[in-house]
């Protein structure tokens, strides 16, 4: 008989825009909070013989990032989770109860907003993919289609890294019946889709994607892993149950590009990322990990290369080991060897410019040196004589 002795879950926020112009909205719609809403009522059924039926605060806790859409998710999505019952319901004509949601100002976020900054060497790896073929090609063979995108909208300087903002807000007035803009046909929201997700892969993978889980997901990741191994060596009496977090669609892109279970995809509205940890039989505990990326639809398993769908606690640790940071801040500085890399290659430049100059000069004075007797300059019609 297996036991859940903790269930850790991180769910993406819903975005969306309330008007034609391409700009991002910073609350939730009507739409997003039934979606959140929706998740919350999933979650009770998945979980209604391992939660209370009534909100207890020793049993969860909750944290968003400091923005009022996510927020504003979380506490939809609790709704649904702890619809009030008896006395929970201070008024009859409302059912609904407060539940706290913890954050933390945005400058201090360091675990769920990401990417994660300043980090200077996370930066210089993005500078390394952005020289890879994989991305100077994808932008040699959209760059027309990128160029159409800037004179439609208006936005300068468009890129593969930019494009998303202008799909999300499409997709946004296209999923609340809003009539899109007439270049918009459905070729080319497909295109803007496929950009779009190769530009949250930018973020994250293509090239040095462990090292950049390391700077980025591998954080949150070291989080969840810590709750994990407390809840396995607490005792059996232990009351926290669930720890939630409300956060952002890349979010969990990083999240489950260190755990390389991407699939490369942006992430829909509302989508879950589940961690759950069983204690077998003989006293062991295992994870097993599930997305919930389609409302209406059970979540679907995911497995970490290397393990089975039911991957014992241990051996989940020793795979994610290697994207774990052990000093953030001390991994993110650029090494000195790498600055004198860099300054050698300037200077082998400036080196080379340099004696380019100096062969070119001597060629000039050889040549004024070798000049025949008898040569003289003989000026242009209209230069000035000396």
């Amino acid at each position: 008989m297996k036991q859940i002795r903790e269930d850790s879950s991180l769910q993406t926020n819903i975005t969306c825009s309330h008007s034609q112009k391409l700009r991002q909205s910073i609350s939730l719609s009507p739409v997003g909070m039934r979606q959140q809403w929706e998740l919350g009522q999933a979650l009770r059924r998945r979980y209604r013989d391992f939660l209370s039926d009534t909100y207890r605060r020793q049993e969860i806790f909750i944290r968003s990032t400091d923005c009022d859409r996510t927020l504003m998710s979380a506490e939809a999505n609790l709704a649904g989770l702890y619809p009030p019952e008896g006395q929970e319901m201070f008024n009859p004509n409302i059912s609904w109860q407060p539940i706290p949601v913890h954050t933390v100002p945005e400058s201090d976020e360091r675990l769920l907003k990401f990417p994660l900054t300043p980090c200077p060497r996370y930066e210089q790896l993005q500078t390394e993919t952005r020289h890879s073929a994989e991305y100077i090609n994808k932008t040699k063979e959209n760059w027309q289609f990128l160029a159409m995108v800037a004179k439609e909208t208006g936005i300068r300087d468009i890129s593969l890294e930019s494009i998303w903002s202008v799909y999300d807000t499409l997709f946004c007035e296209q999923a609340h019946k809003m009539d899109l803009p007439g270049w918009v046909t459905p070729e080319v929201m497909t295109q803007l889709k496929e950009l779009k997700d190769f530009g949250f892969e930018f973020l994250f993978g293509i090239r040095n994607r462990v090292e950049k889980a390391r700077l980025q997901g591998g954080v949150l990741l070291d989080h969840i892993r810590k709750n994990l191994t407390k809840a396995a060596n607490a005792s059996a009496h232990q009351n926290l149950k669930l720890l939630a977090y409300s956060a952002h669609d890349t979010t969990l892109v990083a999240l489950q590009m260190a755990l390389d279970v991407y699939n490369k995809i942006q992430a829909p509205y509302a989508s879950c990322h589940l961690f759950e940890l069983y204690q077998e039989d003989d006293g062991n505990f295992s994870v097993e990990m599930f997305y919930r990326n389609e409302s209406g639809k059970e979540p679907f398993p995911l497995t970490i290369p290397g393990c089975q769908h039911k991957c014992p606690l241990q051996r989940f640790l020793e795979l994610t080991d290697p994207v774990i940071p052990q000093d953030w801040e001390q991994e993110c500085k650029v090494s000195s060897s790498m600055h004198d890399t860099e300054l050698f290659v300037g200077l082998a430049v400036c080196g080379s410019i340099l004696l380019l100059l100096i062969i070119l000069l001597l060629t000039v004075l050889f040549r004024i040196q070798s000049q025949p007797p008898g040569y003289r300059h003989v000026s242009n019609e209209g230069e000035e004589q000396a």
